[in-house]
């Protein structure tokens, strides 16, 4: 730059100089794009010493007749890759079709090597080098692995394609942005065979998944049904010892109550028992006394009217039995007085008292004559004389005899 100026103030810049220096030496770098300014020798990131300057993304003024001003493109190129015949691992020959983008590398180290290797090159060289490259790389990976590996798993398979071609395109000062395989075929047959066995082996895969999906379905609906069902009665157990306990509390309540009103009556029966019992203490006096004046007065005196009452019964039975004892006293000095006689007198005594008995049994009649007939020709006087006899043999009294005896006749010898 400094000698820009200094040629500048030499040749005195007027307003045409300043336009030729605008078109002509003044450059513009677009975002995609890299000048290189070949002539000025610089250094690089790792202190390598180069013979270009770089400018990326700004602008920069070319210094006449000492540097060259080149662009290099960084947009990405699309590369479309076929490879043919390309042996795998076992010996079974593929078809691999795929597309790649790639792009000149922007950033240092690697665009030393872009700048050293490719540049001058056109686009479509630039793309034969790395469709090149790739289809080198592409055959490496193939070969190390099997079919079956190829075609399960395509990702892992551009995978590996990328770290296999990664260094080479970084030594050309390439970048491999992206890499999708589109179709892998081989004319032997050999994939679709697999295909089959695939989709038989996915096919069984799909009916094992499907069998265990409903079992697990089966297993998962029993086990929510269990969980349901113990959930259930665990609610009713809770609603049952909610329901107990409120039982429970509505029993201890009700007892409560109960106990109160049972102490409540009772209080109130022993205030009215109290009560009762002032006044059937009361009624007892009254009771009491009117007993005393209904019963016990009457009976003290009917007592006493009776004690004297058997007093007098009993001076009289003394008097009677006084008297009595006295007429036997009496009768027995007339019976020491009678001396044989006293027996015969006795009898008469008592014949007269059972005389008066035996008349009095007998109807009143008027008895106008009393006829006496001889005992051997009338039977009024066997009657009578069967009745002496009779009265004889029971009493031991002999009325003939005693009559004879009264009337002064001698007995019978």
């Amino acid at each position: 730059m400094e000698i820009l100026v200094a040629l500048l103030s030499l040749i005195g810049l007027g307003s045409g100089a300043t336009l030729f220096v605008i078109r002509n030496l003044y450059y513009i770098c677009q975002p995609s794009e890299v000048l290189i300014f070949a002539g000025s020798p610089t250094r690089t990131s790792d202190d390598r010493k180069v013979g270009y300057r770089l400018v990326k993304g700004g602008s920069s003024i070319r210094v006449p007749l000492l540097e060259q001003a080149f662009r290099m493109d960084l947009t990405n190129i699309i590369i479309e890759l076929k490879v043919a015949n390309a042996y795998s691992k076992g010996g079974i020959p593929l078809t691999v079709e795929g597309v790649a983008n790639i792009k000149i590398a922007g950033e240092e180290p690697t665009i030393h090597n872009a700048i050293e290797r490719l540049l001058g090159k056109t686009r479509q060289e630039i793309e034969q080098f790395a469709k090149e490259t790739l289809e080198g790389n592409l055959r490496g990976v193939l070969a190390s692995l099997t079919p079956e590996q190829v075609n399960e798993d395509k990702i892992a398979f551009a995978h590996s394609l990328l770290e296999e071609a990664e260094d080479d395109l970084e030594k050309l000062g390439l970048i491999l942005d992206n890499l999708q395989i589109k179709n892998i075929s081989d004319e032997v047959g050999y994939l679709d065979s697999l295909g089959r066995k695939q989709q038989a082996d996915l096919i069984r895969d799909a009916r094992i998944a499907e069998a265990q999906a409903k079992a697990e379905s089966a297993i998962q609906t029993a086990e929510n049904q269990k969980i349901t069902a113990l959930r259930r009665i665990e609610r009713d157990i809770e609603i049952s010892k909610a329901e107990a306990e409120r039982r429970i509390q509505d029993a201890l309540t009700k007892r409560v109550a109960m106990v109160t009103e049972a102490e409540a009556e009772i209080a109130a029966e022993v205030v009215r028992t109290q009560a009762d019992v002032a006044v059937q203490n009361e009624r007892i006096k009254q009771v009491q006394q009117q007993l005393q004046a209904d019963v016990v007065a009457p009976a003290e005196a009917e007592c006493k009217r009776a004690i004297a009452q058997a007093k007098g019964e009993a001076s009289r039975i003394i008097e009677d039995g006084k008297a009595q004892a006295e007429g036997i006293k009496s009768l027995a000095e007339s019976w020491q007085a009678a001396g044989t006689n006293a027996r015969d007198i006795f009898l008469f005594q008592k014949l007269d008292v059972l005389m008066k008995i035996l008349a009095e049994s007998v109807p009143e009649v008027e008895v106008q004559n009393v006829t006496v007939i001889d005992t051997t020709t009338g039977n009024t006087a066997v009657n009578l004389a069967s009745f002496l006899e009779q009265l004889r043999q029971t009493t031991g009294m002999d009325v003939p005899k005693l009559v004879r005896h009264l009337s002064g006749d001698k007995p019978d010898r």
